[in-house]
């Protein structure tokens, strides 16, 4: 029979080595803790959330930085992501639509910027964008300074110079996703390599733009993945990490793969945070299908952005009842 003192004794060690948050000094956990916690399950899972909490209150504070999307330019994409409606290789009834005109994205940025968003993010289909149309988007980024909000864009794969016109334009950050590990890459795309995603980002990064950069979670990848994905993430010195789930949808290649469960979706929250304790993780796509009931727990999870609004090809959440749920959990925007 163990005794009181043995009772403590591993009662201390157990809470020594779950409480992450109060001793996490801004380096992040490293890659086998990360595995391990993974692995939590039942009344463990909480332990986890509360300390990506207390690391997120520790790093980032009870602010939420808010952001919204248009889809500027839908479908036909020549690349064959396996999770994207807007590509050509997939059967999809998605709109197809050429760049769209300026004073109807600028009336988005508005209406976003009054709701309380921060940062406005022009979204476009293809590898990269013409010559013509890239023109007309460093046009519209330096609309969208004008009124107030930081403006991001989702152009694809860039070179240095069109990079350094946005920038010049007024762009504050670029958004471009490693969507997962370098391991699993080619089971998700192949008609562009990691390694160029991960130049992309480098040149906006040489060019002194802020850079959003994450993945979709439910791809059929495994946590090895995930951590691994986190790590280049971390190595790359991102400074907001986009969390999206996978949302089947039909005629893609991942149509009848399963959603993510609610539980896994916030332990990829927590772990993400807990390696990368002083960025934004910014939830996006996906949430509303995954999470269902339990979307006011990303904060508790250690989330401290949100992508408001609807998504590329699929609805998003209220956004008065995203508001609202800020304000019930006592956290800014």
């Amino acid at each position: 029979m163990l005794k009181t003192e043995d009772i403590n004794q591993k009662s201390e060690h157990k809470e020594k080595n779950t409480d992450y948050g109060s001793r996490n000094t801004g380096d992040g956990i490293d890659r086998q803790t990360a595995l391990d916690l993974s692995y939590r399950k039942g009344v463990e899972i909480y332990d986890l959330f509360a300390s990506a909490n207390r690391t997120r209150e520790k790093f980032r504070g009870n602010k939420v930085d808010l952001c919204s999307i248009i889809n500027a330019k839908s479908g036909a994409c020549p690349e064959d992501c396996s999770f994207c409606a807007q590509s050509a290789h997939s059967k999809t009834d998605i709109s197809v639509y050429p760049l769209m005109e300026k004073e109807q994205i600028l009336e988005a940025a508005v209406f976003s910027r009054e709701n309380g968003v921060r940062r406005f993010c022009v979204v476009t289909s293809g590898k990269k964008p013409s010559f013509k149309e890239l023109r007309a988007i460093c046009d519209l980024i330096s609309g969208i300074r004008k009124t107030g909000l930081l403006p991001c864009a989702t152009l694809g794969l860039l070179d240095k110079e069109q990079l350094r016109q946005l920038r010049d334009a007024g762009l504050h950050r670029y958004h471009h996703n490693l969507e997962t590990s370098e391991a699993f890459f080619s089971e998700v795309c192949t008609t562009h390599t990691y390694r160029e995603k991960v130049r992309t980002i480098e040149y906006a990064k040489s060019l002194g733009l802020s850079i959003c950069s994450g993945g979709i979670f439910g791809l059929g990848e495994s946590w090895e993945d995930r951590v691994d994905m986190a790590f280049a993430l971390r190595e790359l010195g991102v400074d907001s990490v986009p969390v999206n789930f996978l949302a089947p949808v039909r005629g893609t290649p991942l149509e009848d793969r399963e959603a993510l469960r609610p539980f896994e979706a916030l332990k990829i929250i927590s772990v993400c945070r807990l390696i990368l304790p002083d960025r934004e993780i910014r939830v996006c796509g996906g949430r509303p299908a995954t999470l269902r009931d339990m979307n006011s727990y990303i904060f508790f999870a250690g989330a401290d952005g949100l992508l408001v609004g609807n998504y590329l090809t699929t609805q998003g959440r209220n956004l008065t009842d995203d508001l609202k749920m800020i304000r019930d959990l006592e956290l800014e925007y």
